[in-house]
């Protein structure tokens, strides 16, 4: 009798053969050997089942194998897209499928990833490399993509620089993306002398001042923001294409609300309208493509600096914003002469050059206000011109800490407080506030619950919110932060679980009005008692409804639009508290979901929204004579889950969804210019505090820094929210100490250089004087000057604005920085 043996191979996890007995093997070579026989088949055309033609070639390859490594061909093959090609080189193969691939792929291109396929190896000389990488990523073949981007990365030159960041599909590596920008910011003035970049279609841009010294004072980046935010405006609102931009030159001037207009539409009869602004209407009258864009805004009345604190190299890959920021981008900018600058740009994610010039615009008029060309060289202090012949500074409005829809909002104690909210699918527990005094923003305590698409009310100092979301399920439960308490504590649950709901306080109570209770728009509404903490029903609305906007408005509620589950809403409802009863009000001009309302110097305010379909730009005002509602000023950007509110005589737009991307920024309604906008004016005190903070937070790194250098490394050190808030003065004393101590001759110099060069000097030699004083009052050293510190303080004053004004002109790179949010 033969006994026959039996070999069983089982993976480990076969718990079944566990008690039989079986061989283990394992063909460590087997990987290499399979690669290399499939290679060997495919070189002699063994057993293959497709042909890829790219150009003129054909290369003959397995589908199992190719559709391992790219998705793209995954997808080709399994839909069996291909059709049979019979060309004269491909006889004896006729009956194979045949897929043509076009695009950007090449020959050369097409071979290496093949290859890749077969081996796992990918050897690709320099000259190459582009060629494999828009090949890969026109294949999907994402290992290949990252790994040439990594090595184009570390290849850079300014003179190659161009092509690589010009490369087709370059957007969807974010990373790649902000390396190549870097280097380019890094290296601009060499990048911008290369044939690429003079290759590149330009944009010609003219923008008018009123006086000399409003040019000198120009931060390039700063204005290079300006000008693509007016493009942005052209290409997006008007529908103005790229081609027609090159057409001509642009003369712009800067309107009321801080943004550039086109001098086209300036109002006539300005004192800006001069021959040179007549003669350019003119000129544009003849071209027929012009057309009306926004209304006409007129030019300030005094000269203004706009300061962005944006960095042109900060952007982050880990929202959609930052593919926002990057279609519409400055990627660097660079001086030529006194009033002429250049920028490479991305527009709409394309590519372009500006060239920017400056030009004086002398009114035709005499103005009443005497502002000399140019700023005499013996002036060294601010006291010794006439106040309204300083520009007025404007910085941006700092953003949040982050992306933010569906938020609390309220105005507590003259700030900005700000609850919850959710980006993308989470919902937040983080609480900050903002103060328009210092323009920071500073973190609050967290509530105990994250909270999306919540409302907040505040009562004599105590903030509620109401309900919302926590990503999961709407809530019943409520909080309240007490004026003198610190954490957040939990109170009376409301009667029905909601989120989406108009929360408002009126008469001392809280109103919850409507919301979403996971299945419709519900008409439940409720009130709480605070001192009684219970919830009490009333009247139910007519409609069902929720991401309404609701507010307090002539001692009664007003519920304005929102969604009825199927259809946006225009319709709007009026609660009478007395009568317990709800009635129809004027209907909105667009049905809205998602918008703020709010009462706005003895108005009614809606703003923004979606209509459904879009994310809204536009606002209504309720108009209390004709009983109806009229069009109000645009926002700056479309913003539906926004949420809006009052502080000192600004009404604020916060946060929201673009359509696109989940927002940070907030602008406000300017009360003297009818205007949104998103720059905020710095007054001297504010400078002069914002100067004093970055002075101390050098000083403690000067006092804690272990080497024997005496430079303040980072002007960046725990002084509270104003050192993050004026990043530009920090970066700009740093690098202007440091320069200094290696040309110290330079102090003294006459001209412009040498006034600015005496301004830092006196500030410099009482924040020294203050470090001294330090010693003996380490109370000082939570970041508030007083006492014998003032010494620094009065030297700050007197000189703050005239130094930032010089380091803006001089120290334009450091000025254009992302840190105006406290962290």
């Amino acid at each position: 009798m033969t006994r026959k043996n039996t070999i069983k191979f089982s993976y480990d996890s076969d718990d079944a053969m566990e008690s039989c007995g079986y061989l283990k093997f394992t063909d460590d070579s087997m990987k290499s050997n399979f690669l290399q026989s499939l290679s060997t088949m495919r070189k002699n055309r063994l057993f293959c089942d497709v042909v890829l033609l790219v150009e003129n070639t054909e290369i003959h390859a397995h589908r199992n194998v190719l559709a391992c490594v790219s998705p793209q061909l995954m997808e080709l093959f399994s839909t069996d897209a291909g059709t049979l090609n019979g060309g004269p080189t491909a006889a004896s193969d006729a009956k194979l499928p045949c897929y043509r691939l076009n695009g950007q792929i090449t020959k050369h291109g097409l071979m290496y990833l093949v290859e890749y396929a077969y081996t796992g190896s990918l050897e690709v000389p320099d000259e190459m490399i582009r060629d494999v990488y828009l090949a890969a990523w026109q294949l999907k073949i994402d290992s290949v993509v990252k790994e040439c981007a990594r090595h184009l990365v570390s290849e850079l030159e300014p003179d190659i620089c161009i092509e690589t960041r010009s490369l087709p599909g370059i957007e969807r590596n974010r990373r790649f993306v902000q390396e190549v920008d870097a280097y380019i910011a890094k290296n601009f003035h060499l990048v911008s002398e290369t044939a690429g970049f003079l290759q590149l279609p330009c944009v010609l841009i003219e923008v008018l001042y009123q006086t000399r010294q409003e040019m000198s004072l120009v931060a390039e980046c700063s204005l290079g923001r300006l000008v693509i935010d007016w493009i942005r405006r052209q290409m997006t609102d008007e529908d103005v294409s790229v081609s027609a931009l090159l057409e001509r030159s642009h003369m712009l001037y800067l309107a009321l609300d801080n943004s550039l207009q086109d001098c086209a539409d300036l109002p006539p009869g300005q004192e800006s309208e001069s021959d040179l602004v007549q003669d350019y209407k003119r000129l544009v009258l003849k071209c027929p493509s012009n057309k009306k864009h926004r209304k006409a805004l007129k030019t300030p009345g005094r000269p203004r600096m706009i300061l962005y604190s944006r960095d042109i190299g900060d952007r982050s890959d880990a929202t959609d914003a930052a593919a926002t920021e990057m279609d519409w981008s400055l990627v660097g900018c660079s001086k030529l002469s006194d009033h002429s600058y250049v920028a490479l740009v991305t527009l709409n994610g394309n590519l372009a050059r500006l060239s920017i010039q400056l030009r004086l615009n002398i009114p035709t008029t005499p103005s009443p206000i005497n502002t000399p060309d140019v700023m005499s060289t013996s002036v060294s202090r601010d006291e010794d011109l006439d106040e309204c012949q300083q520009p007025e500074l404007f910085c941006e409005v700092a953003t949040m800490s982050g992306p933010k829809c569906g938020l609390g909002v309220a105005e507590l104690e003259g700030k900005l407080f700000v609850c919850g909210g959710y980006d993308r699918a989470e919902c937040l527990r983080s609480v900050e506030s903002y103060c328009p005094e210092t323009n920071s923003w500073t973190q609050q305590s967290n509530m105990g619950e994250a909270r999306g698409r919540v409302q907040i009310a505040v009562i004599d100092g105590t903030v509620y919110a109401v309900g919302g979301c926590n990503g999961t399920t709407e809530l019943d439960s409520v909080e309240y932060l007490a004026k003198t308490e610190r954490k957040w504590k939990k109170m009376c649950k409301l009667p029905l679980a909601r989120s989406n709901a108009g929360v408002c306080a009126l008469n001392g109570k809280i109103y919850c009005i409507g919301g979403w209770n996971g299945q419709s728009g519900i008409k439940q509404c409720d009130v709480l008692k605070p001192d009684e903490n219970r919830w009490f029903s009333i009247a139910p609305l007519n409609t069902g409804r929720y991401q309404a906007g609701v507010t307090a408005y002539g001692g009664k509620l007003w519920v304005v639009g929102g969604s009825d589950a199927w259809n946006c809403l225009g319709s709007v409802e009026v609660y009478d508290v007395e009568a317990n009863q709800w009635t129809l009000g004027p209907s909105l001009l667009t049905a809205r979901r998602g918008c703020g309302l709010a009462e706005y110097n003895g108005k009614l305010y809606a703003v923004g929204g979606s209509d459904g379909t879009h994310s809204l730009n536009t606002t209504e005002c309720y108009d209390e004579e004709s009983k109806c509602w009229i069009a109000g000023p645009n926002l700056t950007s479309p913003r539906s889950n926004v949420s809006v509110a009052v502080v000192q005589n600004r009404l604020y737009a916060i946060g929201g969804f673009s359509g696109k991307t989940f927002l940070s920024t907030v602008e406000y309604l300017d009360a003297a210019t009818n205007e949104w906008t998103t720059f905020v004016p710095q007054t001297s005190a504010n400078i002069d505090s914002l100067l004093e903070n970055s002075l101390r937070a050098a000083l403690q790194n000067v006092r804690s820094s272990s080497s024997t250098s005496s430079s303040p490394d980072h002007l960046t050190g725990n002084g509270g929210a104003h050192e993050t808030t004026f990043k530009p003065i920090q970066t700009a004393l740093n690098n202007e100490y440091n320069r200094q101590q290696h040309s110290p001759k330079a102090i003294g110099g006459s001209g412009g250089v040498g006034q600015q060069d005496i301004l830092f000097a006196s500030v410099q030699n009482s924040a020294k004087t203050a470090l001294l004083e330090d010693d003996e009052q380490d109370d000082h050293d939570n970041g508030d000057l007083n006492g014998k510190g003032s010494v620094a303080t009065k030297t700050g004053q007197e000189n703050s604005i005239s130094l930032l004004q010089q380091l803006a002109a001089n120290k334009c790179t450091e000025i254009a920085t992302a840190g105006n949010h406290s962290s």
